[in-house]
């Protein structure tokens, strides 16, 4: 599949201010206000926050795309799951604030935001930890609820390397052999989502279930793998929940010099228990269909 990068050191590629081309020149990711963290193998720096096939619109490969404007998307959570405008402050920092200020606050722990929280590992392994937990803090210091957030974009195969080379070397777009690995849709997301939101459940003060942050293109690909959104009854939150967020691009009033902006495409709540089901729910092909491709294979109708 062929696809152009799309989105370079958080500025469209075909941008040609020098606020892009400073960007380009440092290696800095805006969104961090530090070196870009998206390497390639050589540790090459390598800047791509999104790639567009040539038959379809751009899709976001790099999460920290999606906290742009000061990690907007967890405060998006926030605001939904808790009070609107409580302010996010890293997590161990957390009660120093509440003492001083008197007022509640939510607990940040996440990368760069106070470091992931210590749970037991289960056999050898971290595979119920989270992205992000968001903690409420009454204004008292007690914790009062949480919920927790999964942000994913996709993964790409193939390589963009000529298309890096030449918006670095000459800001001109090229043509890309990478393509978007739609398939771990199927085989990664959805049954980690399933497991950690069965995981959370148990949890007596995670309320509000499990928050699932990606592009647009990426919930489409997932509800279409579930059998569509309909097969996913709405619910209000609790503890089960399993919160779909979904972010596009803007291009609204854009600006050369300016990342552009994302916005809250969707918002869709159910269970977690209804996405397992879904996601078992497979649709079967017809009868005989290997026994017709081998016949066919064999060059022989008469078999």
């Amino acid at each position: 599949m062929a696809s152009v990068i799309w989105d370079f050191f958080g500025y469209r590629a075909i941008d040609q201010s020098e606020t892009a081309k400073t960007a380009i020149k440092e290696e800095v990711c805006p969104f961090l206000n530090d070196i870009c963290e998206k390497t390639f193998n050589d540790k090459t720096v390598a800047g791509v926050c999104a790639v567009k096939p040539v038959t379809s619109p751009p899709v976001i490969c790099c999460p920290i795309r999606l906290y742009a404007n000061g990690y907007k998307v967890l405060q998006d959570v926030v605001d939904r799951a808790f009070v609107p405008g409580l302010k996010l402050i890293p997590g161990r920092e957390a009660l120093s604030y509440v003492h001083e200020r008197r007022e509640e606050c939510v607990a940040v722990f996440g990368q760069r935001w106070g470091g992931e929280l210590r749970l037991p590992q289960k056999d050898g392994r971290r595979s119920y930890f989270v992205d992000w937990i968001l903690a409420r803090i009454s204004e008292r210091g007690e914790l009062v609820e949480f919920v927790a957030v999964e942000v994913q974009t996709i993964d790409t195969t193939g390589t963009y390397r000529n298309g890096y080379e030449a918006l670095k070397n000459n800001g001109t777009v090229e043509k890309t052999t990478a393509g978007l690995n739609w398939e771990n849709v199927s085989k990664r997301i959805l049954p980690q989502l399933i497991y950690k939101g069965q995981v959370l459940q148990r949890e007596n003060l995670c309320k509000k279930g499990l928050f699932f942050i990606c592009p647009e293109p990426v919930l489409k690909r997932v509800t279409d793998r579930l059998g569509g959104q309909e097969a996913l009854s709405r619910y209000p939150l609790q503890p089960a929940s399993l919160t779909f967020l979904a972010y596009n691009y803007s291009e609204v009033g854009h600006v050369e010099g300016e990342g552009l902006v994302l916005e809250q495409t969707s918002s869709h709540s159910t269970t977690v228990y209804k996405v397992q089901e879904a996601f078992n729910n497979v649709t079967l092909p017809d009868e005989n269909v290997y026994q017709e491709a081998i016949i066919k294979a064999l060059g022989n109708p008469d078999l």
